[in-house]
């Protein structure tokens, strides 16, 4: 029998396996907090200990998550809910649900904190919700899949990766409207903008490449393709991307690779491969950007790497299709 959304479930173990030869990473003091596709949970790991502490039911198919600026709210998509379900970090309850238009699957916090920029796969929208009022207060068509969402660091820019249209469009947030569109290769899923937002990073996971794009003219100024020696290119899929504070490396999840690939930022040569878990989603820093959390859908699991050693330190044991990752610090 399916548990209440808001029944807390008992802690969960987890199984940590070190690899050995590898130095204990510095304690980072915080939470990484994941959502399980397939269990409607989400998983909270103590990246001091790097072992879960407690396991929370979410809502049906939950999959983005980010927290509040203050990291008062956690936001996840239910997807098959169709709502974004509104978290209380601190006990796990589900405060409130806010209708989100159909299936939502990635989102991106206004720098704002209050509006919150959806995607919706089957309606093919972009919804701009306001978080304090629970309304939608824009709706904006979109190409068809739309999946992956950011918001510029200035907040003046939202855009919205769709998987078959095979386009980033990008979106003036003042007017809630399309400015531009970029062709990108098939199957975009992901876009990251650097720090500065300068620079969007866009995967395109049957594409098998890396879109850098210019910001202010919306042009790709390189596409990145990667090669992991004993691995066929079709299972090179990068979806999830993550880049440094600093702006010198981008950490990309590469799917059925079962690897993440770190690029230097600048020149855009790989740097190295890291193995993780089977088919890896997502990404997320922890504080101080020592630690990078991978999502692995297949295994079930979440890898932590070493960011400065570039090498897989533990593998956790979480729920069923791990997808999101979202950091709280102390």
């Amino acid at each position: 029998m399916e548990l209440p959304h808001l029944f807390r479930l008992p802690l969960a173990a987890a199984t940590i396996l070190a690899l050995p030869g590898l130095n204990a990473l510095p304690a980072a003091a915080g939470e990484m907090w994941i959502t399980n596709e397939k269990d409607h949970t989400v998983s909270v790991i103590d990246t001091e200990a790097l072992t879960v502490k407690a396991t929370y039911n979410v809502g049906l198919r939950p999959r983005g998550i980010t927290f509040a600026k203050d990291y008062s709210e956690l936001y996840i998509c239910a997807s098959d809910d169709d709502t974004i379900n509104v978290l209380d970090p601190a006990t796990g309850i589900v405060l409130r649900s806010m209708e989100s238009g159909e299936d939502p699957e990635q989102f991106a916090l206004h720098p704002d904190n209050r509006h919150l920029y959806i995607s919706n796969e089957e309606d093919a929208l972009a919804t701009v919700l306001d978080i304090q009022t629970g309304e939608a207060v824009a709706e904006i068509n979109v190409g068809i899949e739309p999946e992956g969402m950011a918001v510029s660091p200035d907040g003046k820019i939202a855009i919205v990766t769709s998987e078959t249209t095979n386009m980033v469009h990008w979106i003036d947030t003042e007017k809630a409207e399309i400015f531009n569109n970029t062709l990108v290769a098939q199957r975009p899923r992901h876009g990251e903008f650097s720090k500065s937002g300068d620079r969007l990073w866009v995967s395109s996971e049957i594409g098998g490449t890396v879109a850098i794009i210019d910001t202010a003219t919306q042009k790709i100024i390189h596409t990145l393709s990667m090669n992991i020696p004993g691995v066929s290119d079709d299972q090179i899929q990068p979806v999830g991307i993550r880049l440094t504070s600093d702006g010198t490396k981008a950490f990309i999840a590469l799917g059925p690779a079962n690897h993440v690939a770190v690029i230097d930022a600048k020149t855009f040569e790989v740097i190295d491969y890291v193995l993780v878990g089977r088919r890896v989603w997502h990404l997320a820093f922890a504080e101080d950007e020592n630690m990078i959390f991978s999502t692995n859908g297949l295994s079930g699991d979440v890898t932590v790497i070493d960011v400065d050693k570039l090498k897989p330190v533990k593998t956790i044991k979480v729920g069923r299709f791990p997808w999101g990752a979202a950091f709280k610090p102390d």
